[in-house]
């Protein structure tokens, strides 16, 4: 009984912050999170931050470096987004989603100076508080009321006036910019880098993925006007080999204080090891300011027990039935590599739904580009998302791209999607390895789980 109460608290909790002005609204401003965190006896400040933004791979590497950190013995907590199945997934204390009671005593704990803030806002006939202001203020909560030895926060949008940026990264990591969200962050990676460059902080350190020249000079600039120590993959760190292998990859990486080699990363792509790569640089900056080589069996036990939920991840055989939470062009491009490099398979069925906020037409040109010769059949669908594309829209926009009329399913049931990509995935040509790709948004993947049976907790 008590937990069938605890799902229905989570539940009400959620449905309050979904009252909020969505996660696509943020609101470039800091003084309410400034606020809210006076009010609450900053617990923003209660531990040592790593900091993480860029386009892609910031969940990943967060898992990552809170994999690192607990290998180190120390307590985390990590505060990621989006999720895949329920909101508890985003505020996670060593490596584990906070557990249900805790996540509504905080929030009922936190809730009056919520609406302190938001009666402060309506003064000055300002929004109130959105949903991502809260829960990040929700997790900054629980992370002092645990207590953890070490933050690793993701942003949710940006960097400067992201709702995380409110804490203070003793290491800024920044994982590869490319275009997404550009009518909010800017049209080319210049302008989206001058965003995510807020985010580094005097008397911090800047650990960045190699980057594209114009997002590099922009974060070096910052770097050197701030004073702070500045380290580029590719330059001062990176991954020197990589063996793709069944179940994953086995890496030699180059840090800023040591080598290491023979790490079992359990993730497929050189996308996953460029991650692994920035993780353990920015692990060597936190312990021991770029200067302290990782102890290689801490480091390797890091790397066993890394998961990444929803990216590149086999629910199924017999058909494979695999999900990947890419949702703009370059994450496309990333794990169709790594696909294609490490799956066996020849033949594809797609199945893809994509939120409106995306670069839908990119998007399917790049699935069209790097799946040409692997896929003849493609099903779009939808999310049950509010801001999922209908899927008749994504099938006449294939139409445009290049895709085959004959070859294209459309249907609004995921479920419907599912079970006609693997009626023709089983039809594949004896000899061939038939698989499904369920892809392009972040909520189509969780959904897909969910109806897989997948384990919530991962």
């Amino acid at each position: 009984m008590s937990e069938d109460l605890d799902q229905f608290s989570v539940a009400s909790v959620y449905a309050e912050l979904l009252s909020r002005a969505p996660e696509n609204k943020m609101e470039p401003r800091m003084q309410p999170m400034v606020e809210a965190m006076d009010l609450l006896g900053e617990p923003n400040r209660t531990a040592p931050v790593i900091h993480i933004t860029g386009t892609n791979g910031k969940t990943s590497t967060a898992r990552m470096i809170e994999a690192g950190l607990l290998a180190h013995d120390l307590r985390v907590g990590r505060y990621t987004s989006p999720h895949l199945t329920s909101v508890t997934e985003r505020i996670c204390l060593d490596g584990d989603p906070v557990d249900d009671a805790t996540f509504v005593r905080i929030w009922d704990e936190v809730r009056p100076f919520i609406s302190m803030v938001d009666a402060s806002l309506a003064e000055r006939d300002e929004v109130p508080l959105t949903y991502f202001e809260c829960l990040t203020i929700l997790a900054f909560a629980v992370f002092a009321d645990a207590p953890v030895d070490v933050m690793v926060l993701e942003v949710g949008l940006g960097g400067i006036t992201d709702a995380t940026n409110v804490a203070d990264g003793s290491v800024s990591v920044i994982t590869p910019i490319s275009l997404d969200h550009t009518d909010l962050l800017g049209d080319d990676e210049r302008d989206i880098a001058l965003e995510k460059a807020g985010i580094i902080k005097t008397d911090g350190f800047l650990i960045s993925a190699a980057q594209v020249p114009g997002a590099a000079d922009v974060l070096l600039a910052e770097a050197r006007a701030k004073g702070v120590p500045f380290r580029f993959e590719g330059v001062e760190f990176g991954v020197e080999s990589r063996v793709p292998g069944v179940g994953g990859q086995q890496l030699t990486v180059s840090g800023l204080a040591g080598r290491y080699p023979e790490i079992l990363l359990p993730l497929h792509g050189a996308h996953q090891a460029q991650n692994f790569a920035v993780a353990v640089a920015a692990l060597e900056a936190f312990i021991g300011g770029g200067d302290q080589e990782l102890n290689i069996e801490n480091l390797r036990l890091a790397a066993e027990n890394i998961s990444a939920p929803g990216r590149l991840e086999t629910l199924r055989t017999g058909p494979s039935i695999i999900v990947d939470a890419a949702h703009n062009p370059a994450g496309v491009t990333a794990s169709a590599q790594a696909l294609k490099e490490s799956f066996g398979l020849s033949r594809l069925v797609l199945v893809v739904g994509i939120l409106q906020d995306k670069d839908a037409r990119e998007m399917l040109t790049a699935l069209y580009k790097e799946y040409e010769g692997l896929v003849e059949d493609i099903c779009f669908t939808q999310s049950t998302s509010p801001r999922a594309i209908p899927a008749g829209e994504l099938g006449s926009l294939a139409l445009d791209v290049g895709y085959a009329e004959q070859d294209i399913y459309v249907t609004e049931r995921l479920d419907d999607a599912i079970d006609w990509a693997v009626g023709r995935a089983d039809e594949a040509d004896p000899g061939l390895i038939g698989g499904v790709l369920i892809t392009g948004s972040i909520t189509l993947v969780g959904e897909a789980r969910t109806l897989l049976g997948a384990p919530e907790r991962t």
